[in-house]
C-alpha cells in the first residue's frame, strides 16, 4: 500500500529583481524573475518503506519535504498522503527563548500535534533522551546551539506518526547523540513507520533507507537502490582531478596515484587484494621519507590512510623518479567512489601535499552489510563433548 505519492509536482518561486538605480524610489521599480525548484517530479513511497533523497545544495530536496509537510503548496501536480505525518524539519525552530526547556517541550510538542497529556506522559523520556537534565528548567536563551537542537529533536523523536519526514536531523549534537538519533530512526523504521530522509550523510542514507532518489536541479536524475544511487551521486560529486603540474622547486612530489587488484587495470573490489601505487619525483637525496595516501568519502570523512609509517623499514630517496607500492591483502572498503589525498614528508616536515588528486572506485565484491568488510573464520564448540570443529 502506498503512503506517499507525488504526481508530476512542480514548484515555482518568484524572485524580486531591482532594475532601477539606487535612489530613494528604487523600491517601486522592481520586476519578478521566476525559478523552478522542482519540475515534473513523480515518485511514491510504500507503507513501511524508508526512502532517501540525495543531491547537491539547491537540488530541491528540502522543497520536497516542505511540500509534503504542508509548509508550502505545489505550483502544479498532485500530492497524496495516507496517515498521520510528522516533519522533523528545522527542529527547535518553534522554541520561545524566554521560556524554560520544560515549558518549550509543551509548546513545541503542541505545535507538532501532541496532546498535553501525551507530552506529560513522555516528559521524562524526552528529557532523558536530550541529555540536558540539569538545564531543563533554565530559559532556552541560555542554551548553547547544540543543547537547543538536542531538545528539539528529542521532542520530535517522541512523536508517534505513520509517516516521518527527516531533513538532516542526524547532524545534530555530538557523536554520541548522533548515534542515539540514528538508533531512534532505525527503531521507527523497524516499527513499520514510513520514512522520507534527506541528508548529505551518505552513510546514514545507506544504513537507513531501502531506496533512494538522486535530485539534480529540481528533477529526478536517478531512482533505485540506496547503494546504486549513492554511487551515482559520488561520481557527480567528485570531479575527475586534473593532472597536476610538476613543481621543480620541491624536494619531492607525487606524480601519479593508481589502484588495482593484482595487475594494473584490474578492477578493485571489496574484500579482495588491492595495490596502491604512488609514483614520485625527487630532486635531492632524502632519508626516512614518509608517504601517506588518504581515502575520503565525498562528504570529507576520512575513511582510512595507507602509509609506510606503520612499517619498521625506513624509505630513502635518491634524485630521480621512482615508485612505491602498498600491498593490501584485502580491501575492507564498501563499494563506492573515494576521494584521494597524498602527502610526502621527511623528518616531520611536509614536502608535498596534494588534495583531491585522484579517485578510487571500489566495485562490489564480497558481500558486506555496514561500513566495511571484516574477513573472518568461524568455529563451533559442543560444550558437553568439548569437540571443536571448523565450519
Amino acid at each position: 500500500m502506498i503512503d506517499l505519492s507525488l504526481d508530476r509536482i512542480s514548484k515555482r518561486y518568484l524572485i524580486a529583481v531591482d532594475t532601477a538605480p539606487k535612489r530613494w524610489y528604487s523600491a517601486f521599480a522592481r520586476r519578478s524573475s521566476e525559478t523552478w525548484a522542482l519540475q515534473d517530479v513523480s515518485f511514491h513511497v510504500n507503507e513501511g518503506e524508508a526512502l532517501g533523497i540525495v543531491g547537491h545544495n539547491g537540488a530541491g530536496k528540502t522543497t520536497i519535504l516542505k511540500l509534503l509537510s504542508g509548509i508550502t503548496a505545489p505550483t502544479r501536480g498532485r500530492i497524496t498522503i495516507r496517515g498521520r505525518l510528522a516533519a522533523l524539519i528545522e527542529v527547535s525552530s518553534g522554541f520561545h527563548p524566554e521560556l524554560t526547556g520544560r515549558e518549550n517541550v509543551y509548546l513545541y510538542g503542541a505545535m507538532l500535534g501532541m496532546h498535553r497529556s501525551e507530552i506529560a506522559r513522555k516528559m521524562d523520556s524526552i528529557i532523558d533522551f536530550s541529555g540536558i537534565e540539569k538545564y531543563i528548567d533554565v530559559p532556552v536563551k541560555r542554551y548553547s546551539s547544540g543543547m537547543y537542537v538536542r531538545l528539539g529533536f528529542s521532542v520530535a523523536a517522541h512523536l508517534e506518526p505513520d509517516i516521518v519526514l527527516l531533513d538532516e536531523v542526524l547532524a545534530v549534537g555530538d557523536v554520541a547523540f548522533q548515534a542515539k538519533c540514528l538508533d531512534r530512526m532505525s527503531a521507527l523504521r523497524k516499527s513499520g513507520r514510513t520514512i522520507v530522509f534527506v541528508s548529505h550523510d551518505l552513510g546514514s542514507i545507506y544504513r537507513l533507507c531501502d531506496r533512494a532518489l538522486l535530485l539534480d536541479r529540481g528533477r529526478i536524475l536517478m531512482e533505485g537502490s540506496s547503494r546504486a544511487v549513492i554511487d551515482r551521486y559520488q561520481q557527480i560529486a567528485i570531479p575527475r582531478p586534473d593532472t597536476p603540474e610538476l613543481d621543480p622547486s620541491k624536494k619531492a612530489e607525487c606524480i601519479e596515484v593508481s589502484f588495482f587488484s593484482k595487475e594494473p587495470g584490474d578492477v578493485v573490489r571489496t574484500g579482495y587484494p588491492m595495490v596502491a601505487r604512488l609514483r614520485y619525483r625527487a630532486s635531492v637525496a632524502m632519508r626516512d621519507v614518509v608517504f601517506r595516501i588518504s581515502l575520503y568519502w565525498p562528504s570529507g570523512y576520512l575513511c582510512a590512510q595507507i602509509t609506510n609509517e606503520t612499517t619498521s623499514t625506513p624509505h630513502d630517496l635518491e634524485p630521480g623518479t621512482g615508485t612505491i607500492e602498498f600491498h593490501c591483502r584485502l580491501l575492507p572498503a564498501v563499494p563506492g567512489l573515494y576521494r584521494i589525498d597524498v602527502e610526502i614528508a621527511a623528518n616531520g616536515v611536509e614536502i608535498d601535499s596534494q588534495r583531491c588528486c585522484a579517485t578510487l572506485c571500489v566495485e562490489p565484491g564480497k558481500a558486506v552489510s555496514g561500513d566495511f568488510y571484516i574477513e573472518n573464520t568461524c568455529s563451533s564448540r559442543a560444550e558437553q563433548k568439548g569437540v571443536l570443529g571448523e565450519l
